[in-house]
């Protein structure tokens, strides 16, 4: 095995979304796949999350939604503002949308009616996170025009759905009576909501009185935690970062995995798995990084830069919090230069 190795676990993927459907339960997964599932690869991830029997996929943008059409013929939904040219294959390819503003719900209707087609919506409330979303004055007209719309066969109003801040539990409490305002409103306008979505992966994990029918849930799902959260019982992190020694010089160990290949070169000081123990990153350059020496060490032998601790590695958020940022953004930036193996 030479060069860096991203290993991906198909059975702990399949034990994470057992473990997170237990926990959301009777809320059903939607499980979210953004960034090429975060990284991790939407092709593989589709089918063994099908087999699991996920129902509901997210695609954030419609070209991923796209690419999961494309793997199975369960519900895949994409809420981002996207160009009309977009909306049009979306509506042909039957990808739920979420809308969260006039000129988006106006595009949306208007590409349905011009297809002869029916598209599935979900109207975003605005609860206060101010990332898009129909704001509680906007609400009536967003309301009166989405129904108008589906009377005339161009429309159903299929979803609510929102994103919390997460500021504090009184924030998404606040938040929380917004949004089943807005639900109520929809309902007495003759509205009929078939899923309501207002919790993500970290709220829909610790509050379960927010949970609507539908849980986002991404990045949970392959194990990664949030930034300075704590351990997520019964998940595990699937992905396991390995790179070889090149070269040991002296006091010097030379490790094959560098800033060429996706890392940020401010790892320095950072704790990774070797032979010898946890040993600190001395410095990056484009296709190496130097490390701490430890007794034995040898060409050949691997280091574990983030994994799931078998090797007493960090995991991929801890690794990330050094040079604060995420997780899924240590893993998302991977160059292609790192081979990515899918294993049982």
């Amino acid at each position: 095995m030479s060069g860096p190795l991203l290993e991906i676990s198909r059975g702990a993927f399949r034990r994470n979304i057992a473990a997170v459907q237990r926990r959301l339960s009777p809320s059903e997964l939607l499980l979210v796949m953004k960034d090429d599932a975060y990284g991790l690869g939407v092709d593989w991830s589709v089918a063994e999350a099908t087999a699991a029997g996920v129902t509901w996929f997210g695609g954030y943008d419609i070209p991923t939604a796209l690419r999961i059409r494309a793997l199975t013929d369960q519900r895949v939904y994409a809420w981002a503002t996207s160009a009309r040219s977009e909306v049009a294959t979306a509506i042909t390819a039957d990808i739920d949308l979420g809308v969260g503003s006039a000129a988006y719900l106006d595009a949306v209707i208007g590409e349905a009616e011009a297809a002869g087609a029916r598209v599935r919506v979900h109207l975003k409330i605005d609860t206060g996170l101010h990332r898009n979303g129909f704001r509680p004055e906007e609400w009536q007209d967003a309301v009166a025009t989405a129904l108008a719309a589906q009377r005339r066969g161009s429309v159903v109003v299929s979803g609510v759905w929102s994103h919390l801040a997460e500021a504090s539990d009184a924030d998404d409490d606040t938040a929380q009576r917004v949004f089943l305002d807005a639900v109520a409103h929809l309902v007495e306008a003759g509205g009929e909501p078939e899923v309501l979505h207002l919790t993500a992966s970290a709220a829909a994990w610790w509050r379960p009185e927010l949970r609507g029918s539908l849980s986002r849930v991404g990045a949970f799902c392959y194990g990664i935690r949030s930034a300075d959260g704590p351990p997520l019982e019964g998940l595990r992190l699937v992905a396991r970062l390995s790179a070889p020694v090149e070269q040991v010089d002296g006091g010097v160990v030379r490790v094959g995995i560098g800033a060429f290949h996706g890392l940020p070169s401010i790892l320095r000081g950072a704790q990774i798995a070797t032979p010898g123990g946890l040993r600190r990153i001395v410095d990056i350059d484009g296709t190496t990084m130097t490390v701490e020496p430890w007794g034995g060490a040898a060409s050949g032998q691997r280091v574990v830069l983030f994994g799931p601790g078998e090797a007493g590695e960090h995991d991929a958020t801890a690794l990330a919090e050094h040079v604060d940022t995420v997780g899924e953004e240590i893993i998302t930036r991977l160059t292609p230069a790192v081979r990515r193996l899918v294993v049982d």
